[in-house]
């Protein structure tokens, strides 16, 4: 069994995002491995068949970006205090940036939430852990927060 170097770690800024931070921090410290830590800002360039103007959904984009930005650094700072994290953003779609981005990286490990969505949700939503855990060709570690133990000595 190979020795896990660096992990990447992808958040969604969502109630979910402080139990998947303590799982990555938790791994990362007990490897020695260094953290990865991204968020994928959803690309609108396909609402551009909607007849709305580019310019409008590049403002949006913008803005997302924008919020994106602090939100990282607001996610660094809270749930990785004692642990050196890097943080980055990627547009685009989540499933395929997580894994470009693992690869691009050199991970060894992907940890990210899942939501567990069923039924219509998940028909319409779909489940970007699912896209990911099918197609990575390195091990990924999916935390569902709710009713899941933290590691030992946490609290959300």
């Amino acid at each position: 069994m190979s020795l896990v170097k660096k992990i990447l770690c992808a958040v969604d800024f969502s109630e979910a995002t402080p139990v998947v931070a303590q799982w990555a921090a938790e791994q990362a410290r007990n490897s020695g491995a260094e953290l990865l830590v991204m968020y994928v800002v959803p690309d609108l360039g396909r609402y551009s068949n909607f007849h709305i103007r580019n310019d409008r959904i590049e403002d949006m984009v913008q803005s997302i970006l924008d919020g994106a930005r602090q939100n990282m650094e607001d996610c660094l700072t809270k749930h990785f205090p004692e642990i050196e994290a890097q943080g980055f953003l990627s547009t685009g779609y989540a499933p395929e940036e997580i894994l470009k981005a693992a690869k691009d990286h050199d991970c060894d490990l992907i940890i990210m939430g899942t939501h567990g969505r069923k039924g219509i949700d998940r028909i319409i939503f779909g489940s970007v852990a699912e896209k990911v855990v099918k197609t990575s060709p390195i091990p990924v570690l999916t935390i569902r927060p709710y009713g899941v133990a933290l590691p030992k000595g946490h609290v959300a």
